[in-house]
């Protein structure tokens, strides 16, 4: 017997999939990220927009699925990583942003990458007398458990 594709059939998350989803990251503290009450999504899978332990959560999802998962510490964002906490001097601060910009503990900074083309965020942990600022540049959600909860809109 041969069966065929239906137009009753929905799509499925596959790798290199374009999704238009409604998703929620929250780690013990509460949401870090919660697009439910926003505008969904839109995102390819495999792009590094989602932690490829996310990712591989959504494959084989059919479109209109809307469950909730739970990864262990770690298993999202990988474990917490001393060496990604840097001092930044005031100076290169100044050169990067507003030299008037007061920083305080908690504060979110984005960063230009090396090539220009895109950004990446660190959080101010600690602000010296001298004004050079300790960031933390690891995830939010490194070394936490993680419950990841998605309704998939649209699959292409």
């Amino acid at each position: 017997m041969t069966t065929s594709a239906t137009s009753s059939e929905q799509p499925v998350v596959q790798a290199g999939s374009f999704l238009t989803l409604h998703y929620r990251l929250a780690g013990p503290a509460g949401d870090v990220i919660n697009t439910f009450n926003d505008k969904p999504a839109t995102l390819s899978l495999g792009a590094g927009e989602l932690s490829p332990a996310v990712e591989e959560r959504l494959l084989g999802l059919p479109e209109g699925t809307h469950t909730t998962f739970e990864l262990p510490a770690g298993d999202a964002f990988g474990e917490r990583n001393p060496d990604m906490m840097q001092w930044v001097a005031r100076k290169l601060m100044n050169e990067l942003g507003d030299p008037h910009e007061q920083y305080a503990a908690g504060d979110v900074v984005q960063f230009p990458t090396p090539d220009g083309s895109g950004s990446y965020a660190g959080a101010v942990v600690q602000v010296r007398e001298d004004g050079a600022v300790l960031f933390d540049f690891n995830h939010p959600l490194a070394g936490q458990p993680v419950t990841f909860e998605v309704k998939i809109i649209g699959v292409l």
